[in-house]
């Protein structure tokens, strides 16, 4: 744990018009990725607009990894079939992190905000705020190489006693 800056809780709330993989609907998990850590939520039977709201936690030692999600439809006879991915830049987050500490902030502050573009998988404006004595976001991503469909997340930096300072 020496090593480690903190933890990265990921709410995977839900997803929103996933991609249909089989006759009608799908049978959708999520991957989630850190350099070498892996997580994955559990599998929602036939639907498109599944309701996961599974927390999932990562230990955080390089600030710049990016997180890489991918969704997938649970098969039982062959390979899951892709349903897309997303890939965030933790490194606002980490900054509004490193913007706080030792600093007097009130409830519910926007710390940063962050606008949609070509260039991340925001599907809208995602704001970092500081809320109960924690840096949050809520973000909605839209997933790439698939024809629809977004997840809604919700990040929550957790300090470890004892870690290196960000």
């Amino acid at each position: 744990m020496e090593n480690q800056l903190g933890i990265l809780r990921i709410r995977v709330i839900r997803g929103i018009n996933l991609a249909i993989r089989d006759l009608r609907s799908s049978d959708p998990y999520v991957v989630v990725r850190m350099g070498k850590q892996k997580l994955k939520t559990r599998v929602v039977k036939k639907s498109v607009n599944p309701e996961w709201n599974e927390d999932l936690t990562l230990c955080v030692a390089e600030p710049i990894l990016p997180i890489k999600l991918q969704v997938y439809d649970k098969d039982t006879f062959s390979r899951d079939d892709k349903m897309g991915d997303a890939e965030l830049d933790i490194v606002p987050f980490i900054d509004a992190v490193r913007m706080t500490r030792f600093k007097n902030i009130p409830n519910g502050v926007i710390i940063s905000r962050i606008i949609p573009s070509r260039k991340n998988c925001y599907s809208e404006e995602s704001c970092i705020v500081y809320e109960n004595g924690k840096v949050g976001q809520n973000a909605f991503v839209r997933l790439r190489n698939v024809e629809c469909g977004e997840i809604e997340l919700r990040l929550q930096w957790i300090d470890i006693p004892g870690s290196k300072n960000l």
